[in-house]
């Protein structure tokens, strides 16, 4: 049993894949996949907030997806401005900060100024923390975090680039999960899921509801974090802290 935490994950990271097989199967372009995606993100975010969730960080596009044909990745930049302008009011409503994380320095200027205008809008909101990574990529990351502190001629240690990262905001994922039937990270967040529960589903991301949602806290609530004790030590430790409260 997850003896050392919560039953429900503080926070949640997910690798939202499969949007595009779900359009290929249904005779449609891709890009329509990638719309039912963003109705998946708003579901699964609300989920999220209903079941305590204080966290939620989600993959939407990588440094690597610039490679994809040049018409996907620009219908792909044309939904990021239409999604903002349509679910950040609702976002807002339901109390979600929203965080872009990722390299800014390639987007146009239109989306840009709409990503700063939507985490300004949802600052002061405390429900749910929503970071949507675009255009990231975890050894982007680790590399930019590296040399903002040697710009600051401060050691490169540990605790130096833990508060250096994209996502020092926020506490580490207790839990990451990949839809879409692959079993890898893919550059994702590979600094903070040092110590993440992985769980891998088959669903394609436009097809993660709220059960599938449930089905993977469930097998975190299922698991011991040992964060590299042994088992026994977990249980001893956590019997202290029962005995405390």
């Amino acid at each position: 049993m997850n003896s050392s935490s919560s039953a429900v994950p503080h926070h949640i990271a997910i690798v939202m894949d499969g949007n595009g097989r779900w359009a290929t199967r249904r005779l449609l372009p891709r890009l329509a996949g990638h719309k039912q995606g963003v109705d998946s993100l708003r579901r699964c975010a609300r989920a999220c907030a209903e079941r305590g969730v204080g966290v939620l960080t989600v993959f939407a596009f990588s440094s690597e997806n610039w490679n994809r044909p040049a018409d996907e990745v620009s219908g792909l930049m044309d939904l990021l401005a239409k999604a903002l302008a349509r679910e950040v009011p609702d976002l807002h409503k339901d109390g979600v900060q929203l965080h872009f994380v990722g390299d800014k320095a390639s987007l146009s200027e239109k989306v840009r100024a709409g990503l700063q205008q939507a985490e300004a809008i949802t600052a002061g909101n405390t429900r749910l923390v929503l970071n949507v990574c675009f255009n990231y990529g975890g050894r982007w990351d680790i590399a930019q975090a590296a040399a903002a502190l040697a710009e600051r001629g401060e050691p490169i240690t540990e605790a130096g680039l833990d508060r250096a990262m994209a996502l020092s905001h926020v506490a580490d994922p207790d839990l990451l999960i990949r839809t879409g039937g692959e079993m890898r990270i893919s550059n994702f967040l590979l600094w903070q899921c040092a110590y993440s529960e992985l769980v891998f589903s088959d669903r394609l991301w436009p097809e993660f509801d709220e059960a599938a949602l449930d089905e993977a806290i469930a097998a975190y609530a299922s698991r011991e974090r040992r964060f590299g004790k042994t088992s026994a030590q977990v249980q001893k430790s956590s019997r202290s802290a029962s005995v405390q409260t």
